[in-house]
């Protein structure tokens, strides 16, 4: 069996990975677990993962889960071009730190507007008022720090060419505006920053991986989108309640 890849490109860490792979032009089989149909809540995929999040990359009888991780394996394994993940120490460094910060700063609070308009009432669940503004602010702070500390005067978030990082941050800051969120107006560098990694990963590559979250709130509002089963709901409350 090749490289398989667990996804659901609603998941950002997802699309991520799935952009990486064909643009790269890895081969890998795809395997589908479809977040709001609880799939990965399964017995069979918990034996893949028991952690029961996606991404998962299974090579093998190698097993790696978190987005991070599996893009450095990518690039370490199928030796992509160095821009991607730079052998110089310092550059890689770079990529290093960006991501650390992603981490605590970009991921997670970029996607709670999945959760807001999407998530949670599709399990009844509305999010307090007062806590979506404290979001809306946090990303608002998070973009003037990614701009001031990271973009500055670069063409990309860690140089002049495209990085790990880019690719990771663009998923997650593709979601809001997904979901009617415009996080890009107004700020002019952000913006130059975006259509220049997009213009690189290709614009048919991009629809592709896009059409799941692009066509999501449309969906919500048809109610065409599968209600999670009832053995999902304690832990999507559980991940609701942990907004700040």
């Amino acid at each position: 069996m090749g490289l398989e890849l667990y996804l659901d490109l609603l998941s950002q860490p997802s699309r991520a990975v799935y952009i990486f792979a064909k643009k790269n032009g890895i081969p890998f089989q795809l395997r589908t677990v479809d977040l709001l149909k609880g799939q990965h809540l399964s017995e069979q995929f918990s034996q893949v993962n028991c952690l029961k999040k996606v991404p998962v990359l299974k090579d093998g009888s190698f097993v790696l889960t978190e987005s991070t991780a599996i893009l450095i394996y990518l690039s370490s394994k199928y030796q992509v071009a160095d821009h991607w993940y730079p052998a110089d120490l310092q550059a890689r460094a770079q990529v290093h730190e960006y991501l650390g910060w992603h981490a605590d700063n970009i991921r997670g609070t970029f996607g709670v507007l999945l959760w807001t308009k999407v998530l949670g009432p599709l399990i009844g669940v509305q999010v307090p008022e007062e806590k979506v503004e404290r979001n809306r602010n946090s990303m608002v702070l998070a973009l003037q720090r990614l701009e001031d500390k990271f973009l500055r005067d670069r063409a990309f978030i860690a140089g002049q060419q495209v990085t790990l990082a880019d690719l990771m941050s663009l998923e997650e800051l593709i979601q809001p505006v997904a979901l009617g969120c415009n996080l890009f107006e107004g700020r002019p560098q952000l913006t130059a920053w975006r259509e220049r990694v997009e213009a690189f990963l290709g614009a048919e590559l991009c629809q592709e991986a896009h059409s799941p979250i692009l066509s999501v709130l449309g969906q919500a509002a048809k109610k065409t989108l599968p209600v999670p089963p009832p053995e999902a709901h304690a832990s999507m409350m559980l991940r609701i309640a942990r907004i700040p």
